[in-house]
C-alpha cells in the first residue's frame, strides 16, 4: 500500500515518526495514507455525464387489444403485458385505430422505449442525473382512448393518463436505479387532452407522486411535492460534485399560444402565475449565488417551420408563428441571464440550438432543444449524452446517438455527431453560441462548413449525402432559421430576416 502515488509521499514522513513507539508507527501511516486516498476520490471531475432525453411519445397502443389490461395492471406487471406476443387482431386494430384518430406518423412503441433506454444506458451507465424535456404521451391519446373506451368517465381518463408516465418515469428509475431523474409535462401530457389542462388537477397530483419518486432526494422530493401540483413546476438541487446548482423545471402548456383552460378566469392567469414562480425561484437562486438550468417542453420563440409551411409573408408585414403566447417567459429568464448556465426545452423533435438574448444587451442563455426518441415526424429516434463542468454548471459537451430504424427491432445507434468536433468550440456556452449563431446570420446561403453541419443533424438520422428533400427546404430556408436562433420576438425575427429598403 505504501508504494502506491498516493501514499509515497507519507513515507517522507517517516522520520517524523521516530519519536513514536514503533508500534503505533505503522498504524499512523496506514491512517495518513487512507485519508490521502480519500482525498483524492473526492476531489471535484472536470467534467460530470448527464443523459438528455426529450418526447418519448410512448404509445401504449401498439396492441390495442392489450388496452384494457394495461389499465388493469400496475405499471410494474406493464412490461409483462407488453412483452406478450401480438394479438391475433393487431394489425386491423391498430388500422381501424389509425382512421378513427388520424396520426402524421408511428410514436413510440414498448420496443423503440426499450432500446433506446437501454442504448441510452450503454452509452453512459452511470450519468450524474437524466433530463427528460416533457412529452412523455403518445399524440392523438385523448381521442384513442376514447375510441378504445367510449364510457370511459373522465376520472378514470385521467387516471389512465397520469398512469401512462408512471410507467416512463418507472422504466427510467428501473434503468438508471441509482440516478436522480428530472422529469417536465409537456403538451401531449395532460388529464384532459393536448395543451389542455386545470391547474391544481388530479393528474397534476398523481403525476407529482410519479416525478418525486424518481428524483432520489429527499428534499427535493419534499420540494417537489409541495409545488408541482398548482401548474407541474419545481426546483430541484442538482447532486455534487455539481457545486451551488439548481434545476428549475415547468410545464409550460400554461405559456403556449394554444392553451385551453378549464377553469373560469381570465386568460393569462395560469400564465401570469407560472412567469411569477419563475422569477421567484430565479431571484433566490441569485441571492444564494446559484448557477440555475431551466427545463421545459416549449422554447420561447418564432417557429420558422410553421411560419413558411402556413405561407406567411413576414417581410411584407404578416406575422411570424409563435410557440408561446407571448414573450413573458423568454423576458424573465434572460433577465436572469447572470445565473442561468443553460435553457433545455424539446417540442419540435430536431436537434436545435438557441440563444436567447437581452434586449439591453446584458448576459444571454444557451438553449439546446433535445431531440425526440419519438419518430413521430420521420426523424429516427434520438438521445443526447453531454458533459458539464461541476464548478460552473456549464455544458461543455455532448454526442447525439441515432438510431438506424424507428421500431427498435434489430436496431444499431450510432454516433449522430458531436458538438466540440463539429463546431471546434470550447463548450456550449452564451459566448460560444454568440460566436456560432453570428457566423450562421452572416453565411446567408447557408453553405458554410458549420451551417451544412447544423443542417445536416437538425433532422436526426437523414442520409448524410444532402439530397434529402427537408434539408434542401432546410437549406432554402436558412436565413429564417438563423434568425430563428437568436430573435425570440416578432420585431426582432422581421428585422434579422428582411433586407432594409433603401
Amino acid at each position: 500500500m505504501y508504494g502506491t502515488p498516493l501514499c509515497r509521499g507519507a513515507v517522507l514522513i517517516r522520520t517524523r515518526l521516530a519519536a513514536w513507539p514503533r508500534r503505533l508507527a505503522p498504524a499512523l501511516l496506514a491512517v495518513l495514507c487512507i485519508a490521502a486516498t480519500l482525498s483524492a476520490q473526492t476531489k471535484t471531475p472536470s467534467t460530470v455525464p448527464v443523459v438528455m432525453l426529450s418526447d418519448i411519445h410512448f404509445d401504449p397502443f401498439h396492441d390495442p387489444a392489450k388496452f384494457a389490461q394495461l389499465r388493469a395492471e400496475p405499471v410494474s406487471r406493464w412490461p409483462a403485458v407488453l412483452s406478450a406476443p401480438d394479438s391475433p387482431t393487431q394489425a386491423a386494430d391498430v388500422a381501424a385505430l389509425q382512421d378513427a384518430c388520424p396520426v402524421r406518423g408511428v410514436d413510440t412503441p414498448w420496443t423503440l422505449l426499450q432500446s433506446s433506454l437501454k442504448e441510452a444506458h450503454r452509452q453512459q451507465p452511470k450519468p450524474l442525473f437524466v433530463t427528460v424535456s416533457g412529452d412523455l404521451t403518445a399524440h392523438a391519446f385523448d381521442c384513442r382512448v376514447h375510441h378504445l373506451a367510449p364510457a370511459i368517465s373522465a376520472t378514470e381518463y385521467s387516471q389512465f393518463a397520469s398512469k401512462v408516465v408512471e410507467f416512463i418515469a418507472y422504466e427510467l428509475r428501473q434503468t438508471f436505479p441509482h440516478v436522480p431523474v428530472y422529469l417536465a409535462l409537456g403538451n401531449n401530457d395532460s388529464g384532459r387532452s393536448d395543451y389542455r389542462e386545470t391547474r391544481g388537477s388530479d393528474y397534476l397530483k398523481n403525476t407529482a407522486l410519479s416525478f418525486a419518486g424518481a428524483v432520489l432526494d429527499i428534499h427535493n422530493r419534499k420540494a417537489l411535492l409541495r409545488e408541482f401540483s398548482s401548474e407541474g413546476d419545481y426546483s430541484v438541487v442538482l447532486p455534487k460534485p455539481m457545486q451551488h446548482a439548481r434545476l428549475l423545471v415547468m410545464q409550460d402548456i400554461f405559456e403556449s399560444k394554444r392553451f385551453e383552460s378549464d377553469e373560469d378566469e381570465p386568460a393569462g392567469v395560469a400564465s401570469d402565475a407560472q412567469v411569477e414562480w419563475l422569477r421567484t425561484q430565479l431571484t433566490a437562486a441569485r441571492a444564494a449565488h446559484e448557477h440555475v438550468w431551466v427545463m421545459a417542453h416549449i422554447p420561447p420563440g418564432v417557429d420558422p417551420y410553421a411560419t413558411f409551411a402556413k405561407g406567411r409573408d413576414v417581410c411584407a408585414g404578416q406575422k411570424p408563428e409563435t410557440f408561446l403566447s407571448s414573450d413573458k417567459l423568454a423576458d424573465t429568464g434572460i433577465g436572469f441571464g447572470d445565473i442561468i448556465k443553460l435553457a433545455l426545452f424539446g417540442h419540435t423533435h430536431m436537434d436545435e440550438i438557441r440563444l436567447f438574448q437581452s434586449k439591453t444587451g446584458g448576459p444571454a442563455v444557451p438553449g439546446k432543444l433535445v431531440p425526440s426518441i419519438s419518430p413521430v415526424n420521420g426523424n429516427n429516434p434520438a438521445f443526447t449524452v453531454a458533459w458539464v463542468e461541476p464548478a460552473t454548471a456549464t455544458l461543455k459537451d455532448y454526442v447525439v446517438y441515432s438510431a438506424d430504424n424507428q421500431t427498435g427491432i434489430g436496431t444499431t445507434w450510432k454516433e449522430e455527431y458531436r458538438y466540440s468536433s463539429t463546431y471546434g468550440l470550447p463548450d456550449f456556452s452564451a459566448k460560444s453560441l454568440a460566436t456560432l449563431t453570428s457566423e450562421f446570420l452572416a453565411d446567408k446561403q447557408g453553405s458554410s462548413e458549420h451551417s451544412r453541419a447544423y443542417q445536416d443533424f437538425f433532422f436526426v438520422g437523414l442520409p448524410a449525402d444532402r439530397s434529402n428533400l427537408k434539408t434542401e427546404a432546410m437549406r432554402h430556408l436558412w436565413p429564417a432559421y438563423a434568425c430563428a436562433m437568436t430573435e425570440m420576438g416578432e420585431e426582432g425575427f422581421r428585422g434579422c430576416l428582411c433586407p432594409v429598403k433603401p
